[in-house]
């Protein structure tokens, strides 16, 4: 049921219309880990590394570090996108970074490589870092506007379940990027996959990101954007020094929640795939299976968890995966290392559960974090920010660190130490599940986000 307009102050919605928003939100993200999907997967890491570099050195390294380049600039594509669309709407803003994200996986397919028949020399490694770096500016505003959109667009009481759809569209996309990966790497040789064939899975972006973009244009701006510009309350120019100045407080709570997730987030779904493979010597296509199946199961429980949410809190579930990253992460990591596939896949799992916790709550949590004048771009630049300095470069450095102390043992020990950093501010941070979009106000020296009624 939505919610009247009489009682919230804003445009009424029909839950038809909450259904196509949260599913035109949920295809950005599946566009965002498709490509990341398909860049990590052991085969088209090597590829990847291998093609466009001279040299001989570590190809999986390499493809790595070409993928956090893209995370530098995530911050920057916050502050930019992240403003304007508290300004101009977060419709318009989303369908530039739709197509701007997927347009750039789609001309990594067709780039010509550093050496061979279909070549450009040095400036093959020079074009694919300029497409990463526009894919990492373009991502820095799509995340925080697609959460925006579906908090905005769902009932007071059904947020948590709604806002679980954007990270189920995560897994969705990741899973399709690593099954499209499988089905080339089987139904081509390795040497077909290395000269030509690692170039597939990056055509299929640009369909995704045209049908998100359908999706997006059909629909109007979220109820609370059109409410703010009907009482004259939107923002006359893109709001960077207000967000930095009323919700400094907010946003540092914010980065530290964010670290864990996204050093979990990246660890598991993007550095595992080459961990698996490269460290423990498992077979590219058993890895690619397991992080599938494991995946689906994610999948599987994120709606309930989310729902659970609006029933419990967000807070519970949050602490709870926080806790077990520090008390688990090691025990799952020996379990990985056993020389079982049966042990591996258990140990995998345990911390993939624990991130689905995280993941159930996360659209449904941050948006309401920050007031609607300045939601989307106090929300991106945060989550960037935390995300560029800790999400993407999680796997380069843990990939080096084991590398130059033969510690296998690095990615439990990163996760640990971003689980005991995120439980301060998931304490301090208010429970919002049952407080309406419209009532949220954190612009107060406290830092402390409220209800609007209950100061009345």
């Amino acid at each position: 049921m939505s919610e009247p307009a009489a009682t919230t102050g804003k445009p009424s919605v029909d839950e038809r219309t909450v259904k196509r928003a949260v599913w035109a939100s949920a295809m950005g993200n599946a566009t965002e880990w498709y490509d990341y999907g398909v860049f990590t997967s052991g085969a088209i890491a090597v590829a990847i590394g291998s093609q466009f570099f001279p040299g001989e050195g570590n190809a999986v390294l390499k493809s790595l570090a070409l993928l956090a380049v893209g995370f530098i600039v995530r911050p920057f594509g916050g502050a930019f996108f992240g403003p304007l669309g508290d300004k101009l709407g977060r419709k318009r803003v989303l369908a530039i970074t739709i197509l701007l994200m997927s347009g750039c996986t789609f001309l990594v397919g067709i780039l010509p490589t550093y050496a061979g028949s279909y070549s450009m020399g040095i400036a093959a490694p020079i074009a694919i870092l300029l497409l990463r770096i526009i894919q990492g500016f373009s991502t820095g505003g799509e995340y925080g506007g697609a959460a925006t959109f579906i908090a905005e667009y769902s009932p007071t009481k059904r947020r948590g379940f709604f806002g679980s759809f954007l990270e189920l569209g995560t897994l969705a996309g990741y899973v399709l990027g690593n099954l499209v990966v499988l089905s080339v790497t089987l139904s081509l040789s390795s040497e077909q996959v290395a000269a030509w064939g690692w170039r597939i899975p990056f055509f299929l972006a640009l369909p995704l990101g045209l049908i998100g973009l359908y999706l997006r244009n059909k629909l109007e701006d979220t109820p609370e954007f059109r409410r703010m510009e009907a009482k004259g309350e939107a923002p006359k120019k893109a709001p960077l020094k207000e967000i930095f100045v009323r919700n400094w407080r907010m946003i540092l709570n914010l980065i530290g929640i964010v670290l864990l997730l996204n050093v979990a987030d990246y660890l598991l779904l993007t550095t595992m795939p080459t961990y698996f493979t490269d460290t423990l010597k498992i077979n590219d296509n058993t890895a690619t299976l397991i992080i599938i199946a494991v995946e689906v199961i994610q999948m599987a429980i994120i709606i309930p968890l989310g729902a659970l949410s609006d029933r419990i809190g967000r807070k519970p579930l949050l602490l709870t995966a926080a806790i077990g990253f520090l008390v688990l992460s090691w025990p799952s990591l020996k379990l990985m290392q056993s020389g079982s596939i049966l042990w591996l896949f258990v140990g995998f799992l345990i911390v993939a559960i624990l991130l689905v916790l995280i993941l159930a709550v996360i659209g449904s949590t941050f948006p309401a974090m920050f007031p609607t004048r300045v939601r989307y771009g106090s929300f991106a630049i945060g989550y960037n920010i935390s995300t560029s300095l800790f999400g993407g470069t999680a796997g380069v450095i843990v990939t080096a660190l084991i590398k130059s102390t033969g510690n296998e043992d690095w990615p439990a020990y990163y996760l640990m130490a971003a689980a005991l950093i995120a439980i301060i501010p998931i304490i301090k941070i208010p429970e919002t599940s049952q407080v309406p979009m419209d009532e949220i106000d954190n612009e107060h020296s406290d830092g402390k986000v409220a209800s609007a009624a209950a100061q009345r």
